[in-house]
C-alpha cells in the first residue's frame, strides 16, 4: 500500500509540473504580438513536457490502449496533477503584473470557449489531440534532433493557431481569467472527452491496419 501510494504521488507530482508547463506555453500564447507567433511560442509547453518526461494527460492517454485497465486510475492522477498545476500558475500570475496587461485577452479567450457550443467543443478537443499525438510520436521516433523538435513545434503551433481545444491549456484560461463557472466546467468536460477520442483515434487505427494486414499474411 507504501508503495502504490508512493508511485501515485510520484505521477502527480510529475502531472503537477505537466500543468505548470503547459501554463508557461499558455503565457506564452497571451503575451504574443501576434496569433502566428503566440503559437510557436506556445510549443515551448509541450516541449518541457517531452525533454523533461512528465506526465502530460493528452499525452499519457494516446497509450492507453496498451496499458491494463488500471491504467485508468493513472489517468485519473495524472489530469488533476495537471490541474493542480494549471489552477496553481493561473491564479499565481493574478497577482504579478501580467495580470494588468493580458487579462483583456485572456478573459476574451477564455469566454470565446465557454461560450462554443458544446458538439464544436468535443471536436475541437479530438483534432488537438490528433495533432499532440502525431507530435509526441514524432518526437520519440525521429532520430534527427532538428526533426523532433519540429515535429513538437508543428504539430502544437497547428492546434494553437487554428483554435482546437486542449484541456490543460483551458484550465490554465479559465483559472488566470478568473471565469470558472457551471459553463466553463460544462466546455472541460467535451474539451477532456474529445482529447480523449483525439488520442486513441490513431492508435486504434493503427491496430487495426496491423490486425488486417496480419490477417491478409495468413
Amino acid at each position: 500500500m507504501k508503495k502504490r501510494i508512493s508511485i501515485g504521488l510520484s505521477h502527480f507530482i510529475m502531472a503537477f509540473l505537466a500543468g505548470v508547463a503547459i501554463s508557461i506555453g499558455g503565457v506564452a500564447f497571451l503575451a504574443s504580438p501576434n496569433k502566428v507567433v503566440g503559437s510557436l511560442f506556445f510549443a515551448v509547453g509541450l516541449f518541457m513536457v517531452c525533454t523533461l518526461g512528465l506526465n502530460l494527460f493528452t499525452g499519457k492517454v494516446t497509450t492507453a490502449l496498451d496499458e491494463k485497465p488500471r491504467y485508468i486510475l493513472r489517468l485519473i492522477n495524472i489530469y488533476f496533477g495537471n490541474l493542480a498545476g494549471a489552477v496553481g500558475v493561473g491564479y499565481m500570475l493574478r497577482a504579478t503584473r501580467l495580470a494588468d496587461s493580458l487579462m483583456d485577452y485572456a478573459t476574451a479567450v477564455a469566454n470565446g470557449k465557454i461560450g462554443d457550443g458544446f458538439l464544436s467543443i468535443f471536436l475541437l478537443g479530438i483534432m488537438c489531440n490528433v495533432l499532440i499525438f502525431l507530435a509526441v510520436y514524432g518526437f520519440k521516433h525521429f532520430d534527427s534532433p532538428l526533426m523532433r523538435f519540429m515535429a513538437l513545434l508543428s504539430g502544437v503551433s497547428v492546434f494553437v493557431l487554428v483554435g482546437f481545444e486542449h484541456c490543460v491549456a483551458n484550465m490554465f484560461y479559465f483559472s488566470f481569467s478568473n471565469t470558472w463557472s457551471g459553463g466553463a466546467l460544462l466546455c472541460l468536460l467535451f474539451t477532456t472527452l474529445g482529447n480523449i477520442v483525439g488520442g486513441l483515434l490513431f492508435p486504434l487505427l493503427f491496430k487495426l491496419k496491423n490486425r488486417l494486414d496480419k490477417d491478409s499474411n495468413l
